[in-house]
């Protein structure tokens, strides 16, 4: 079936994808560097299909961002601003429900996807606030929220551990978490990009406690820094391992850095297109225990990531009204004109069939 392979390193793996045989360190970094990369992408097609068939999925969903202060001072991060800064703001429970509620009464929005910053004077109980308050307007909307960086942070202004923590959460009306913050795994990268961050393990540790109280989460990584594709297939190959151990991981989501308005916007080029496809076919190829790899629109562009759904990815994302953190960061595709209809149409035009589903891949038929 693989045999127009023109890279003869890629043909022992070939086999093991045919056989459904989990690809290695070794081999994932094979496929990032070989120069066959339409043989990368027609093995990862093959992965995506026997998953997925020909569908992609996607959701009608809305962003917010109560607040973009922070204490962290991040080298990626074009979104925050120190307390006391100028730019900053935070949003009140009761005006976030006023935001979202044209997109949720009249949009059709079935998830919001809430994220922000570490403020240090907010309370725990702003956010349980946040949470109840949100789901008594809209019971039906799926809230996820809150990163495992957040969720860290949260622990420690309420004094709890982590499980006390995400329990008052989900009592308070959390439904999932999305997957930032995981950045790079590897220490080396890791104290260059974000050294005041949580390392590694308690990013997974977080993640871990997440799924055993039933809070489902998505995974991401970011890619097109300083990292080399080691970093990459480390990172990758570490979720791999808590997904056979908890299986929480809904989604993994690889994030193209911009470099826009950070210290690395003259040091650094960002990843090609080409380094885009390749990286969700490689993701494809060594996550065999997720069912869905997200070509994020808005970081790596509408056309992308329609190509990318004949590279191994079968979620095209969301509509994401009012995203903020990419946008901030340089990215060029504008939130604000993409409707159910036009992702619709991009996953058509693609070949594919666009199926609407909620949060956790629930298929919604839509009234629209």
């Amino acid at each position: 079936m693989f045999d127009f392979m023109t890279d003869p390193s890629l043909s022992s793996i070939g086999q093991k994808v045919l056989e459904g045989e989990r690809l290695s360190f070794d081999d994932g970094v094979t496929l990032f560097k070989s120069p066959d990369l339409l043989s990368v992408a027609r093995m990862a097609n093959h992965v995506r299909e026997k998953k997925n068939g020909n569908k992609t999925f996607f959701t009608v969903n809305r962003y917010v961002n109560h607040t973009n202060v922070c204490i962290v001072s991040c080298k990626l991060c074009a979104f925050a601003v120190r307390p006391k800064q100028e730019g900053g703001w935070t949003y009140q429970p009761d005006e976030i429900v006023k935001q979202v509620e044209a997109s949720v009464l009249h949009g059709g929005v079935s998830e919001l996807h809430i994220v922000g910053g570490l403020h240090p004077w907010l309370k725990f109980d702003y956010y349980l606030e946040l949470m109840k308050k949100l789901k008594a307007a809209y019971p039906h909307v799926h809230l996820k929220a809150f990163t495992m960086v957040e969720i860290d942070f949260l622990a420690k202004i309420s004094k709890q551990s982590i499980s006390d923590t995400i329990i008052a959460l989900r009592d308070a009306g959390l439904d999932s978490c999305p997957g930032g913050g995981a950045e790079i795994f590897a220490d080396e990268i890791r104290d260059e990009i974000c050294d005041h961050k949580m390392d590694a393990n308690r990013w997974l540790e977080i993640s871990r406690t997440c799924h055993e109280l039933g809070i489902r989460t998505n995974c991401t990584m970011l890619y097109g820094h300083i990292e080399k594709h080691e970093h990459r297939v480390d990172h990758i190959l570490r979720l791999r391992a808590l997904q056979d151990e908890t299986n929480g991981f809904d989604c993994f989501v690889p994030l193209h850095f911009h470099r826009e308005n950070t210290v690395y916007e003259t040091q650094i080029e960002e990843a090609s297109p080409l380094e885009d496809l390749r990286t969700i076919a490689v993701s494809r190829l060594l996550f065999d225990n997720v069912d869905h790899i997200k070509a994020y629109w808005i970081g790596m562009g509408e056309r992308i990531a329609q190509v990318a759904l004949s590279f191994g990815a079968d979620d095209l994302g969301g509509t994401i009204s009012d995203e903020r953190i990419f946008k901030m960061a340089g990215a060029e595709s504008d939130a604000s004109t993409m409707t159910r209809q036009k992702l619709e149409k991009v996953i058509l035009d693609a070949g594919r069939i666009p199926v609407e589903t909620d949060t956790l891949y629930r298929p919604i038929e839509s009234a629209a």
